[in-house]
């Protein structure tokens, strides 16, 4: 089923806070699949997600609460969900992670 979405908003003011001491899982973005349809980045309520190259795409760990819309709409399952806890591969904690 191909997700269906309507009027765009703003997103909320999460990139203006820190909103990270409580989130329990953070997406991860393998950049394997991606077809470069931007379902993560319009459909994130705090505007975590950006756009970083041609089906390239990123997080702000620092605006993301960890609610998993971008990984459960993601057409080609291309951004899981990690424990907060859990290190990435290479031990980096988190791509993207300060901004744009």
């Amino acid at each position: 089923m191909k997700p269906m979405f309507g009027v765009v908003v703003q997103p909320g003011t999460t990139r203006d806070q820190k909103k990270t001491g409580w989130r329990i899982y953070r997406p991860r973005f393998l950049q394997e699949n991606c077809v470069g349809d931007r379902s993560c980045e319009i459909l994130c309520p705090d505007g975590a997600v950006y756009h970083e190259g041609k089906r390239k795409f990123q997080v702000d760990l620092d605006a993301c609460k960890g609610c998993g819309i971008c990984a459960e709409m993601c057409p080609v399952g291309d951004i899981v969900m990690e424990l907060e806890e859990e290190k990435p591969p290479g031990g980096r904690t988190g791509e993207g992670a300060g901004g744009r």
